[in-house]
């Protein structure tokens, strides 16, 4: 890749949702594809993105589970200076969810790094002592205000040629935190977030979780150079019918691809440049290259991410 003076560098680090794919006790078809070494089934970790501006200092997005071996398969982030190093200056949470803040806990070697994230998903670390293992001596947390441009900055202050703006996604709190007599009730107040990347003349818009689709959401991605957007399911009572469960997507905070209020129905008619899906559900049938809605994702102008995936802007 050439690296000019300003550009946006993404690396698909994780691309599949909760439980990754294959999902470690699941005996789906799909899964059982991948765990053969299908090559029309390849295997995915957990929903991530690692950015840059100018392709040597990152910033991690979401924190999965599979950190650790996300990291070790890049070689973009290995250390390279001194016996102990990283090329990664943070990381950023557009959520509160275990398989958006686990990997933080693999960040433990006192190693110092920003973790940024709205003040309500904040509050989640904060009431949880196990979070407390990064040292916040060496660990700095930075609250991120809805709407407000952050320019992220390398661990010594200087600018790392990006600029980050939080805005709100329609959403529902997580799983572990779900109380109340309407526990899953979509809501829009920080808890669940997508992020703008910025590096002055090109538009990034990365949004793995979103429950619907609003006019202000509409806006915000209207004309991005690229767009990662959720790409859990397929259609809504997909895992219900294929036996996995009883939740449709709507009940776990997320679009759907297909159908007339799924997501390429909603975006269609936006000019958006790259439109690429992520945190996709091992129970989707768009994980095999080889289905007819991976061929009717393609032929609507989408793109499915992959482990390792790298695009500039």
């Amino acid at each position: 890749l050439l690296h000019s003076a300003s550009m946006i560098d993404i690396i698909v680090l994780g691309a599949a949702a909760g439980g990754g794919f294959p999902q470690w006790n699941s005996n789906a078809p799909g899964c059982r594809r991948a765990r053969a070494g299908d090559p029309a089934a390849l295997p995915r970790t957990q929903a991530s993105i690692a950015i840059s501006g100018d392709g040597k200092n990152w910033f991690v997005v979401n924190a999965s589970p599979d950190l650790r071996t996300q990291i070790n398969q890049t070689p973009a982030l290995h250390p390279s200076e001194g016996l102990r190093s990283t090329p990664i200056a943070g990381v950023i949470l557009t959520g509160g969810e275990v398989d958006t803040i686990t990997g933080l806990l693999t960040l433990r070697e006192r190693q110092p790094l920003d973790v940024l994230a709205t003040s309500e998903v904040l509050s989640m670390l904060d009431a949880n002592p196990i979070f407390e293992a990064l040292n916040r001596a060496v660990v700095t947390r930075t609250p991120m205000a809805l709407d407000q441009p952050v320019t992220l900055k390398l661990v010594d202050g200087t600018p790392a040629g990006l600029t980050i703006v939080p805005f709100v996604v329609p959403g529902k709190v997580p799983l572990y935190a779900e109380s109340g007599p309407d526990p899953a009730a979509i809501c829009e107040n920080g808890e669940t977030v997508g992020l703008e990347i910025s590096d002055g003349r090109h538009r990034v818009c990365f949004v793995p979780g979103c429950a619907r689709m609003t006019d202000n959401l509409r806006v915000r991605l209207r004309g991005a150079d690229a767009v990662f957007f959720d790409g859990t399911l397929w259609v809504d009572d997909e895992m219900v019918r294929a036996g996995l469960g009883d939740k449709t997507g709507r009940r776990m905070g997320h679009m759907s691809m297909d159908g007339m209020d799924g997501t390429i129905a909603a975006l269609r008619d936006l000019d958006i440049g790259r439109r690429i899906f992520i945190h996709i559900n091992n129970s989707n049938p768009v994980l095999m290259a080889d289905s007819p809605e991976r061929a009717a994702v393609e032929a609507a102008g989408w793109e499915i991410s992959h482990d390792g995936m790298r695009i500039t802007a």
